[in-house]
């Protein structure tokens, strides 16, 4: 078989789940909400920087900031009560990860191979089943369920075949996942087939 594998979920039949909705990322610069959001910093033309938190704007001189913080400091600080150093980036190279609307059953199916991208701004992500990745250890995932989505989430484990048959990943709450760096205190995991996870 030389061509790709045909999408179980082409049509999106009653038994398919839902995609989750998109991340969009829109510019600091508007009136949106701050502090413990996901941002990416950088420069148009040049690129851009992700696994960063936000707090609230800081206004020095005639200047906006925004302190960010990377996401593991960031929960360290929130889990255990600290203060952490958060560089004031200002606040037109800062933009701020979003939910976008929830594709519809009939949508485009995603474009294969490579996407070109503009420079101008951080390139939107589009949900990818992780049956079509090929790796997912330590990314962050969604799991829909009945129409829930659980994002927040890491994957502990590639996919492998579960007790029941299904093929499975084991994810945990980024929470946790960060919790394991700092204190190597293992996660608590849950095993979760693969056709109900997304990566984000």
């Amino acid at each position: 078989m030389s061509g790709p594998l045909p999408d179980p979920f082409a049509g999106q039949p009653d038994w398919a789940p839902l995609a989750p909705r998109p991340i969009e990322i829109v510019p600091a610069t508007r009136r949106v909400e701050l502090r413990g959001r996901r941002v990416l910093v950088g420069l148009p033309g040049l690129g851009w920087r992700g696994d960063l938190r936000a707090d609230e704007q800081v206004v020095q001189g005639s200047r906006t900031y925004v302190p960010v913080i990377p996401e593991h400091e960031w929960y360290r600080a929130e889990s255990d009560q600290v203060e952490v150093f958060a560089p004031l980036i200002p606040v037109e190279r800062v933009w701020v990860e979003t939910l976008g609307e929830r594709p519809s059953p009939g949508a485009a199916v995603r474009e294969q191979g490579i996407r070109l991208v503009s420079l101008d701004e951080p390139a939107h992500r589009t949900p990818t089943p992780v049956f079509e990745a090929d790796t997912v250890s330590g990314r962050r995932v969604v799991h829909v369920e009945d129409s829930v989505e659980h994002r927040d989430l890491r994957a502990v484990t590639e996919a492998y075949s579960g007790a029941d048959g299904d093929i499975c990943v084991r994810v945990a709450p980024e929470l946790e996942w960060y919790r394991w760096a700092w204190r190597g205190q293992p996660p608590t995991t849950l095993e979760v087939p693969v056709h109900l996870l997304w990566i984000e």
